[in-house]
């Protein structure tokens, strides 16, 4: 009896001594956004102003999808242009140099702000325009809109994306031809609205349609088309520009490749409708995707990207090949919050990478195992990819249901994984890690 005694006090202070060697969390800032080397990161008020805007945005889709429902289009075209808005404050044109010590000639800013005075002046006309309208005019006269708001405002765009490549400045500070281009996609927003809500929207597509849309139309594509450069690169926006290409040059291809072809006017006056660009992909981004990436911002700042990638390490950290398991563990969990696989890769693989290539796996293996259990983010329910939000535009099958049926597919997937990880860990007799090195499993279920 005696010598239990003894021995009790002696157990429970290793035990004390492991409980204090061992880490409360292995991922601390896992959620923690990655800035992209064109991001710009505001400090003072203007930090605050696109706070601001950004949760006007949200808010703005949140009460026209729950509380005042919006005209379809119109509903779309504010989508694009608050993004458009939102996108051009936050991402510049050019990278921004490792040491943030940039500068850009005088001359350059002074004709940025140049340019200003003809966006604005387009965007008045259109404010004018909608006085007429409101007046009982049934059209606008085809040569004010072209010299006084098609001239001025393709001008002021391709004028300030060319400039805003060759801006230089630091990471927190604004861009003036940016400014610019934020004001041409409200006048290019503007003038569609208007158009749009009268009869002139039923001439879309045909010979009879305003000169005007036609020009907000291309101000708005080329708005979109430089966003795109910005913030997924250039491959989209020359996969884009060679299908633009083919539309025009139907007339000069040689056999079934071969079409009359369409004028400008005609086939920009209908790509801004829900033929075009106002179709199924804005609608699930304006309706679905949006939402869900509002979701997801409440979780990343909840910090529970941390929780899922610690409870991953503390459930599967100690088998064999422990790592790599934690890798199929934690992107399962954060795909169901975040629906990307870069999301994935970027967030859990700086932990999960270093720690398979600790315990012997190659650095192309453990990359690859890494990728392919981010992938499944894509299929992981709740918020799943983008292709599923699509699928349920075209389907017309609830999202729901989409979600429900994903489960089994996706379960199935990280098991695939799972197995094979084990598998190659058995075979080169990997080890887990120790107990010491991660996070309590009866601490995170608490």
């Amino acid at each position: 009896m005696s010598h239990n005694t003894d021995q009790d006090p002696n157990g429970l202070k290793d035990d004390a001594l492991a409980a204090s060697s061992t880490p409360d969390s292995i991922a601390d800032g896992v959620d923690e956004e990655v800035v992209e080397p064109n991001r710009r990161l505001f400090v003072g008020w203007q930090f605050l102003l696109f706070a601001a805007l950004a949760i006007a945005y949200s808010g703005f889709h949140l009460f026209s999808l729950n509380v005042y429902p919006m005209e379809t289009w119109s509903f779309r075209i504010v989508h694009i242009a608050g993004a458009l808005i939102l996108g051009y404050g936050l991402f510049a044109g050019a990278r921004f140099a490792e040491d943030d010590q940039q500068a850009s000639p005088a001359w350059l800013k002074w004709v940025s702000y140049a340019l200003l005075v003809p966006a604005v002046y387009s965007l008045v006309q259109v404010f004018l325009m909608q006085q007429a309208i409101n007046g009982g005019a049934m059209r606008i006269d085809p040569a004010v809109e072209t010299l006084h708001f098609g001239y001025p405002l393709m001008a002021t765009t391709a004028g300030a994306i060319v400039l805003s490549w060759f801006y230089r400045q630091a990471r927190h500070r604004f861009n003036p031809a940016d400014l610019v281009l934020m004001v041409c996609a409200v006048a290019s927003a503007g003038y569609l609205l208007m158009a749009f809500n009268t009869n002139m929207r039923m001439s879309t597509g045909t010979s009879f349609a305003p000169p005007g849309i036609s020009w907000a139309a291309i101000a708005g594509s080329l708005l979109i088309l430089e966003l795109t450069r910005r913030v997924a690169g250039l491959a989209l926006v020359v996969i884009s520009a060679v299908f633009l290409t083919y539309v025009f040059a139907g007339p000069y291809l040689p056999g079934f490749l071969g079409y009359p072809g369409l004028s400008v006017q005609r086939f920009f006056s209908q790509v801004y409708t829900d033929a075009g660009i106002l179709g199924p992909t804005t609608a699930v981004s304006s309706t679905y995707i949006i939402l869900f990436i509002i979701f997801a911002a409440f979780l990343q700042a909840s910090k529970v990207g941390d929780y899922f990638v610690n409870f991953a390490f503390a459930a599967a950290g100690r088998a064999r090949g422990g790592p790599a398991k934690v890798a199929i563990f934690a992107s399962g969990l954060m795909g169901m919050i975040n629906g990307t696989s870069a999301g994935n890769v970027v967030s859990t693989g700086s932990l999960t990478i270093p720690l398979m290539k600790k315990v012997g796996y190659p650095a192309r293996s453990a990359g690859a195992i890494e990728a392919a259990a981010s992938t499944g983010g894509q299929i992981m329910p709740p918020i799943m990819g983008a292709g599923a939000f699509i699928m349920a535009e075209v389907t017309g099958i609830p999202y729901t249901e989409i979600a429900i049926a994903a489960i089994i597919p996706a379960i199935l997937y990280f098991a695939s994984i799972y197995f094979m990880v084990d598998f190659e860990a058995a075979r080169k007799g990997m080890r887990g890690m120790r107990k010491d090195e991660i996070p309590l499993f009866s601490k995170l279920v608490k």
